[in-house]
C-alpha cells in the first residue's frame, strides 16, 4: 500500500446520512434521490448551495443518459462535479472514493452521493432479463446465475443449507428490529426450510427485496467537518475495490470473487486486521453473497464458513455482527447504499439495534453476478 493511500486514512468523513422509506412508494427517482439528499444535509447542517459535487449510482431498473445533471437540477445545485456512475451495487462506495479523490485534488470541497430506485411500483424487467445465448438453454434473471454460484459452493466445500438459513435467520431478526425495515418478520430454520424453492437450489427466503427507495451521504474532509462543528461526522479509515470482467462460464472459479482483493486494499489501508472488526454490513442480494465475502476478506478459512455463522455467531452479540439493521434480506432491496448507513449509525452509536463498543465497521457492496465489488472501513 502506497504512502499516498495511508495519507488518506481517516483524512475523510461521512459528515450526513439521509433515506427515504422503503417499499412501494410510487414515486419517481429523482424525487426520491432529492428526499434522501435532502435528508442527508439536514443531517450534516449543510446548506445545499454548499455542495460541489454530486455523484450519484445510475438507476439500475430506468437507465437515462445525463442523469447525474437531472438531479442535480431536481435538487436545485449546480455543482462544479457531477455524474451517474454503474458499477452495479458495487458503485456506491466507489462513488464514495471518488468524491474523496475529487476532493484531495482540489476539485471540490463538499459531495454528496446518492442512489435511489423503484422497481417495486416501476419496472422489474432488468432483474429478469435472458443473459445472451445462454437464455437458449433457460439462464434467465439474477437470481439464476447466484444459484449456480451457491450450488458450485455446495459442491465444492460440502457447505450445508443451514450455513445460508443463518444469514437469512439473522437478517430477518435484525429487520425485526429495524421500525424502518421494508419486512419485520423473523424465521426459524424450520420457516427457511419450507420457504418454496424458486430456482434451486435458492429459496424465496435466500433472495432479497425488491423495493423502491434512496439514500445518501454527505462527503467532506475531517478539517472541513470540524470547521462546521460537524460532531457526528464519522471517518473513513480505508476504500478498496475489485472486478472481474468475465461472466459466469468464463471465470476459472465460481466461489471466489474480487472481494479478496477489494478488502485487501481497503484493510491496508485502514491499517486492520479482520479481527478488529466489531461488526460488518455485507452485501447481501443472496445468502451466497455475505457467504463467500467473509471467506474472501479472511474472517475464516475457505470452506469453513458454515462454522464461522452457526449457532447465531453473526446475530447481535455473537462474534461477528452482520447487517444489524437487516441488509437487502430484510431493510430494503435497495443495492449497498443503505448498508453504509447503518455502517455510519454503529460507528456513531446511534443504531437501532447498536453493538456494544462498535469502533470499526467494514462494509461490502458487490455488482452484476459478483462482477464488481467494493469495501468501505469506518471508524471512530
Amino acid at each position: 500500500m502506497s504512502g499516498k493511500s495511508d495519507s488518506l486514512r481517516g483524512k475523510y468523513v461521512i459528515a450526513g446520512i439521509g433515506q427515504t422509506e422503503f417499499g412501494k412508494l410510487g414515486l419517481d427517482t429523482v424525487s426520491l434521490n432529492v428526499a434522501a439528499c435532502a435528508s442527508a444535509l439536514e443531517d450534516a447542517g449543510v446548506e445545499k448551495e454548499a455542495v460541489d459535487a454530486l455523484f450519484v449510482k445510475t438507476p439500475t431498473s430506468s437507465r437515462e443518459i445525463l442523469y447525474g445533471q437531472k438531479l442535480a437540477e431536481g435538487l436545485g445545485i449546480q455543482p462544479r462535479w457531477g455524474g451517474a456512475w454503474d458499477q452495479g451495487g458495487a458503485a456506491n462506495i466507489s462513488l464514495i472514493s471518488f468524491a474523496m479523490m475529487a476532493i484531495e485534488t482540489g476539485q471540490c470541497e463538499i459531495a454528496l452521493v446518492c442512489y435511489g430506485d423503484n422497481p417495486r411500483s416501476g419496472s422489474r424487467d432488468i432483474y429478469a432479463r435472458p443473459r445472451g445465448n445462454d437464455s437458449l438453454f433457460g439462464w434467465f434473471s439474477t437470481a439464476a446465475g447466484y444459484g449456480m454460484i451457491h450450488r458450485a459452493h455446495m459442491i465444492e466445500y460440502g457447505t450445508p443449507t443451514e450455513a445460508f438459513a443463518a444469514v437469512a435467520i439473522a437478517a430477518r431478526k435484525h429487520g425485526a428490529g429495524n421500525p424502518n425495515a421494508q419486512l419485520r418478520k423473523e424465521i426459524s430454520l424450520e420457516d427457511y426450510l419450507a420457504s418454496p424453492m424458486l430456482i434451486d437450489p435458492l429459496r424465496r427466503d435466500d433472495c432479497c427485496l425488491l423495493s423502491d427507495g434512496a439514500a445518501a451521504v454527505v462527503i467532506m474532509s475531517r478539517e472541513a467537518a470540524s470547521k462546521r462543528g460537524i460532531h457526528h461526522a464519522v471517518p473513513v479509515l480505508g476504500v478498496g475495490s475489485g472486478q472481474t470482467s468475465w461472466e459466469l462460464p468464463a471465470r476459472p472459479t465460481l466461489t471466489s470473487t474480487r472481494a479478496v482483493q477489494s478488502g485487501r486494499l481497503a484493510f491496508e489501508m485502514a491499517g486492520i486486521k479482520p479481527t478488529d472488526v466489531d461488526v460488518a454490513q455485507l452485501y447481501d442480494c443472496f445468502t451466497i453473497t455475505p457467504l463467500m465475502t467473509l471467506e474472501d476478506y479472511g474472517f475464516c478459512e475457505k470452506g469453513k464458513v458454515a462454522e464461522f455463522v452457526c449457532d447465531g455467531q453473526i446475530e447481535i452479540g455473537g462474534r461477528l455482527p452482520i447487517n444489524t439493521s437487516g441488509g437487502l434480506l430484510s431493510e430494503t432491496g435497495m443495492p449497498g447504499l443503505q448498508l453504509i448507513l447503518e455502517g455510519v449509525r454503529q460507528i456513531r452509536g446511534t443504531a437501532t439495534l447498536q453493538v456494544p463498543g462498535a469502533d470499526v465497521c467494514v462494509v461490502s457492496n458487490q455488482g452484476g453476478t459478483m462482477h464488481t465489488h467494493a469495501t468501505l472501513v469506518l471508524g471512530d
